[in-house]
């Protein structure tokens, strides 16, 4: 590390640290510091959180909550700025035939077309495939092809719809794609020539606008449905980043999720700006399931156009790893299983994982062992280690 080589200190500036920085911090592995008050002496937003299901009951079958409905069209009037977020671009998340069930998938992926209103097409976020949207389905003939779900783009048209003098942005990979655009959206609200900020995760955080002094999240759940023990420290830290950019300024905020699992102590928890009541029950968790940071992981990604190649190099992998550790009780080998994107780039995806205690030499022999049992094929398939992801997607 640079701060080793020059001996200089390192410090980790977070509003919400990852669980295992946080645990090291209060084990003295790190020294910890913290900052209890906003700068300028701002006050913390207040956050209500709305269970959906009961804005259906009240036959309210918008995106948009009564609550966030009359925030917007409060601030609108005042003059203030508004933040919605939803962390999924394009305008539907897939598209499907009402008649047979047919999903619009990418031929290169294993993954469902998005649709984006704005071209009129079909794209895939992996590989960047797009096509014209059909008119009819090509499994059973039917012309009732319909399009489900949410994303950034939708959100975009209904704040139109629903506010039509309402002066609207929308920052998201889409729209941030050429050069210095990113800086003309972020100037152009900070200089409030806009009333509504629409975007992903890239207006969570770092952003700092005086005049905003509502936050909207969409959908507080998309995160939470993701298959990766991260799931629930990603979704506290994405409330928590994005709530953040409430009332920066001399005027109080506040911030409204909208959620299905109003009961989920990552949601709970955001709302309630308490990281130490998340960190805990997080932790207990980790704990029972011996997740980081009371183990280490590393995930072995093998890939191929081969799918048979690939299946038979991995079972390979794992049979030689359960050899190699099978006296070693304090570390567990789970799959080998396809990946949960199986497919990507016409590239097929398996994964292992292996959790426990390991130390520096299992580590090295784990490595020697995975390219010995790949080595007859290792010009064909495709090969990534990684100690503790971020991601086990």
């Amino acid at each position: 590390m640079l701060s080793d080589i020059y001996g200089c200190k390192l410090v980790l500036g977070s509003a919400t640290p990852s669980i295992e920085t946080y645990y090291r911090a209060i084990n003295n592995k790190l020294e910890l510091i913290t900052i209890k008050k906003r700068a300028d002496g701002a006050l913390l937003p207040d956050t209500h959180v709305v269970d959906m299901r009961e804005e259906l009951v009240k036959n309210n079958k918008s995106m948009f909550s009564s609550s966030l409905f009359e925030g917007i069209k409060d601030r609108l009037e005042k003059n203030e700025q508004i933040i919605l977020f939803l962390n999924r671009r394009g305008f539907s998340t897939f598209v499907s035939c009402r008649k047979c069930g047919y999903v619009f998938r990418c031929s290169n992926c294993d993954i469902s077309l998005t649709y984006h209103n704005n071209s009129n097409n079909l794209s895939c976020h992996y590989c960047g495939k797009t096509e014209k949207v059909p008119q009819i389905c090509p499994e059973c003939g039917s012309k009732y092809v319909k399009y489900f779900g949410v994303g950034t783009e939708k959100v975009e048209e209904e704040v139109k719809k629903y506010f039509p003098a309402a002066r609207v942005l929308r920052m998201d990979f889409d729209t941030t794609r050429r050069k210095n655009s990113y800086e003309n959206i972020y100037n152009f609200f900070k200089e409030q020539k806009a009333d509504v900020l629409v975007g992903t995760q890239m207006i969570a955080k770092g952003l700092d606008f005086k005049n905003v002094t509502l936050v909207g999240v969409i959908a507080a759940d998309l995160s939470l449905n993701i298959p990766d023990f991260h799931s629930s420290e990603r979704t506290f830290q994405l409330i928590t980043q994005v709530a953040g950019r409430a009332g920066r300024g001399k005027k109080k905020g506040e911030v409204i999720v909208q959620t299905y699992n109003p009961d989920s102590y990552s949601i709970q928890c955001a709302a309630e700006n308490s990281y130490e009541e998340f960190f805990e029950q997080e932790l207990s968790l980790r704990r029972l399931m011996n997740y980081p940071p009371f183990s280490e992981l590393m995930l072995i990604n093998v890939s191929s156009p081969n799918e048979d190649l690939l299946i038979k190099n991995i079972q390979n992998v794992a049979v030689n790893l359960k050899s190699l550790l099978q006296n070693t009780n304090k570390v567990e080998i789970l799959g080998p299983c396809p990946s949960e994107i199986s497919k990507i780039k016409n590239n097929y995806r398996w994964q292992i994982i292996i959790k426990g205690e390991l130390n520096q030499n299992i580590k090295k022999e784990i490595k020697n062992s995975i390219y010995d049992s790949v080595k007859e094929s290792y010009n064909n398939i495709r090969i990534s280690i990684d100690v503790n992801p971020l991601s086990l997607i």
